[in-house]
Formats: structure tokens, sequence, C-alpha cells
């Protein structure tokens, strides 16, 4: 397999929580020695399906980025973060018990179809050439554009207040931090993104991939013994 993977292919790797999309897929580039691309990333503290392609199917990449993808997480209501997820403290403490259950739903239904979204500041977006988080993180003010994003499925997969489980199907470009930060607008207690997991990308499905540590194991040399665990095998520092 790995000689035809170099040549070209498509590998579906299930990343870690904590680890960034970068360490994953050198992770998997390492093991393998082909020439790997990806075709998006994801936050690190999300987990779930990155696709890598290899060799001649690296040309391909853009035809992948396009795909819609599917997200299974749950949101926190009560307050806010900085981030919009859990990389950063809560702030901006309010109630939440009186929230129904039709609000949640009613809110979910304003945030579906075609909607117009503001990014993250603390993203990887450029801002006169800079990186927005960069810039964020310099304390610098930023302001970002609200752009056209299409959300075509939301639903509420379980309530247990303060926490909304959700699975979102949208198209890329799409930020579920601000859907989270959104949501909680709209219900006029704050959200932010508690948990995330991609789960499909096209008709690609989490549930087929591996972890980097698997893919590791699965081109491991036949007779070779397998080697103590390393630091690079585990989660790299957040």
């Amino acid at each position: 397999m790995p000689a035809e993977l170099k040549k070209g292919g498509v590998i579906l790797l299930d990343k870690p929580y904590k680890w960034t999309s970068f360490d994953a897929i050198n992770h998997v580039k390492i093991s393998l020695r082909a020439k790997i691309g990806h075709c998006g990333t994801l936050d690190p503290l999300a987990t779930g399906l990155l696709i890598c392609c290899t060799g001649e199917m690296t040309k391909q990449i853009s035809q992948y980025q396009q795909l819609p993808k599917e997200y299974t997480g749950i949101f926190h209501l009560g307050a806010t973060t900085e981030t919009y997820d859990k990389e950063s403290e809560p702030q901006n403490i309010l109630p939440f018990d009186h929230i129904t259950e039709q609000q949640l739903l009613d809110a979910a239904a304003k945030l579906t179809g075609e909607v117009m979204q503001v990014p993250p500041i603390h993203s990887a977006i450029k801002k006169d050439g800079k990186r927005s988080y960069d810039l964020a993180r310099a304390g610098v003010e930023v302001i970002l554009q609200a752009r056209p994003v299409i959300i075509s499925e939301f639903e509420l997969t379980k309530i247990a207040l303060p926490e909304v489980h959700f699975r979102v199907v949208c198209s890329t470009g799409t930020y579920i931090r601000s859907i989270a930060n959104d949501f909680g607008q709209l219900l006029g207690c704050g959200a932010y993104l508690q948990e995330l997991r991609r789960t499909k990308i096209g008709n690609f499905d989490v549930q087929d991939a591996l972890s980097p540590q698997e893919w590791k194991l699965l081109w491991k040399p036949p007779g070779k013994k397998t080697p103590p665990p390393t630091e690079s095998d585990e989660a790299p520092a957040s």
C-alpha cells in the first residue's frame, strides 16, 4: 500500500484532540515518506476527518476542499469567549435556565440556509496581509466582514442545559465557532463551542479514517518490532 500511495492516493485521517492538523499530517508524511497535501485543516481543540492527498492526487486537492462538511459537537450556553471556543476563558456570564426548547429550535432555524457569517477574529483569515489571530493576540482591533455561507442542515441532537448537542452540514469556509457565538446571541445568553468533531467531507466518513498512530503501525515493515512510544506519538503540547 505505501508504494501505491506514493504514486497517488487519498488518506483519511482522524485528527486527535489537541493535535494541530499539521502535526497529524506530518506524522503520516514522515511514516509514508511521500508528497502529501491536505484538503482543509481543523482547530487543535477539534477532532475528526482530515483528507490528505498523495503523489499525483495532490492535483485534486481543490476539488475536495469544495465539498460540504458535516460536524457534530456541543454548544455551551450562558457565557462567551474571545475565541468562541474553550481556548480562552468564559466571560459575560448570563442566566440560561429560562431558555426553552422551542427557543433553541427557533435559533437553529434562523441559522439554517444561506446566512451572512462573521468569522472569528481568532482565525487564520488575513487582514492587511497578516493573520487575524496574530493581530488579535497582539491587542490590535480586528474587524472582519460578514460573508455568505450555507448551513444546509442544523439539527439539535440533545438538550441538557447548559449543553446543547448538535449536528451541522455546511459549505466550505463555514466557522462552527461563529455558529456557536451567533446561536448564543440569538438566545440572549451567549454561547461558545465546547466540543467539535468533523464527521464527514462529501461522501468521505470519519468512520473509515485512521488515527496518525494507526497509519504508522499499518506501514510498519513486516517482522519489524514496534518501538516503544516516543514523544512524537503523544499529543503535541497545546
